[in-house]
């Protein structure tokens, strides 16, 4: 395949400016049981190799199915014609400098997932389930197992030619209790898919699904009985899921340059974030620090290369609070003056084109101690850590967030369960509110299996670092 590839590339270096290609095979199972007995069993595989080229400054791509030459050389020629034909760009930006990628690299798995027989993975998935139904008024238990492994080989007209191999595995549960007309869900370790990290099985046995399983079910059915979270204004703690994906939402998508630049429009919206705003923008507080980084071990946006070649990095995105950097591309990067790409170009598989995504997009610990202490120094408010669902605007300003539960924070401690709580915002008020960030032994990844952007749309799998964080003077409401 790097034969293959090196030649490709050759034959494309008369025609275009810049050139690389991408040989992919992907891997992914996915196995889940409904209210004790299997509900899906799925085992799929693709390979092929994505072709992409810039001449005069537009770019074309074209991808083809499997790994034979002839049809390889056709791929470059449909994504050369394609360049060609786009109209000239009058000036054309260069590609922000990258040392030629070269070598392989492999995350860190004890025991291949894709290896484990079947009947074991079922196995905890069954008991996990088991331990669901042992709640009377639980009326659908869920237990899911989730593996994935990509393989690329990549190569670029700048000398390029490297390999990586990422395999990630994990799982959830879920169980739902209904009375009339009310419906409560509560999930482990989190909702959307539960928890997925870069490793082997290991890690879906480390989450010991059938241990939790018993206190899941009781919080479902125990939400039925619990009083609404009241509206108002107070001071709320986010923790776990919700607070990884309020980073996500609000700040990942907010700072990815293509939407800064507005070339990320019509599918997903743009941002408030301006091009400009880099060491002037006060985005949060000066507790707020956030770190884009593809070098986090078990991390979902973990890599050694992008899928343009760029080495992955640690990039400061805000620096107590003020804008420091975006997620970039070679191209957008340039487009603003950056010296290096954030290192952000990625694509769901061979036939998609890459575009910037996030790598892992980290809260920065900060020196709240532990969440018991946080609690204890805040007095009243409300507790808030896993997600049930989720609005922001196009431009990543106006949001609403709804949790499976809260607890009401009363003198200090975690007392009652609320049930159906939310809160709203705006962006960069909330996280001016930010007056707490707890200290790194509570820092933790969190995952989400199905960050969908482009046109057309491609599905990506990303973590992000949190410790629990405290937010002033927020509006809470019952969804």
């Amino acid at each position: 395949m790097k034969d293959l590839l090196a030649d490709l590339i050759d034959s494309a270096r008369a025609r275009a400016g810049y050139a690389d290609a991408r040989f992919v095979r992907s891997r992914a199972e996915r196995l889940s049981t409904r209210n004790g007995r299997l509900d899906q069993l799925a085992d799929g595989e693709s390979e092929g190799i994505g072709v992409r080229v810039r001449v005069g400054g537009a770019w074309g791509f074209a991808a083809v199915r499997g790994s034979a030459r002839r049809d390889a050389e056709a791929a470059l020629a449909r994504a050369l014609a394609i360049a060609e034909a786009q109209p000239a760009i009058p000036e054309e930006t260069p590609l922000a400098p990258e040392p030629p990628a070269h070598g392989q690299w492999a995350n860190p798995v004890g025991r291949d997932p894709f290896e484990v027989p079947l009947e074991e993975k079922l196995a905890v998935l069954l008991a996990a389930d088991a331990g669901l139904r042992t709640e009377p008024g639980v009326n659908l238990t869920l237990a899911r197992f989730s593996a994935f492994r990509t393989e690329k080989t990549f190569a670029s007209t700048e000398g390029a030619l490297c390999e990586q191999r990422i395999t990630e595995c994990g799982g959830g549960i879920g169980a739902v209790a209904v009375e009339g007309n009310d419906s409560q869900i509560r999930s482990y370790p989190a909702s959307h898919g539960g928890h997925v990290a870069q490793g082997g099985y290991e890690h879906f046995l480390q989450l010991e699904l059938p241990g939790h399983a018993p206190r899941v079910s009781a919080e479902a059915v125990a939400l039925l009985r619990a009083p609404a979270c009241p509206p108002g204004r107070t001071t709320l703690i986010l923790a776990g899921e919700q607070l990884g994906l309020q980073v996500h939402e609000s700040v990942g998508h907010a700072v990815e340059l293509d939407r800064v630049l507005g070339r990320e429009a019509s599918y997903a919206g743009t941002s408030f974030v301006p091009a400009d705003g880099i060491g002037s923008l006060r985005f949060g507080s000066e507790h707020v620090s956030v770190t884009a980084a593809a070098t986090n071990q078990g991390g979902l946006g973990s890599f050694r290369w992008d899928d343009e070649g760029v080495e992955g990095r640690p990039v400061p995105i805000l620096r107590d609070g003020v804008l420091a950097g975006f997620l970039s591309s070679r191209e957008t990067a340039a487009e603003i003056g950056l010296d290096r790409s954030g290192g952000c170009m990625r694509a769901e598989g061979f036939d998609r084109q890459p575009i910037v995504r996030m790598t892992n997009v980290n809260l920065e610990p900060g020196e709240a101690g532990s969440l018991d202490e946080l609690l204890a120094d805040t007095g009243d408010g409300l507790l808030i850590e896993t997600n049930r669902s989720w609005s922001i605007d196009n431009r990543r300003l106006h949001f609403q967030f709804e949790g499976e539960a809260a607890w009401e924070v009363r003198g200090g401690e975690r007392g009652r369960m609320l049930r159906n709580p939310s809160y709203a915002g705006v962006t960069p008020e909330f996280w001016r509110s930010c007056d707490a960030v707890c200290s790194p032994s509570e820092w933790r990844l969190i995952s989400l299996l199905d960050c969908g952007k482009g046109e057309p749309g491609q599905i990506m799998r990303v973590s992000h670092g949190t410790a629990p964080a405290r937010f002033r003077n927020v509006d809470v409401g019952v969804a």
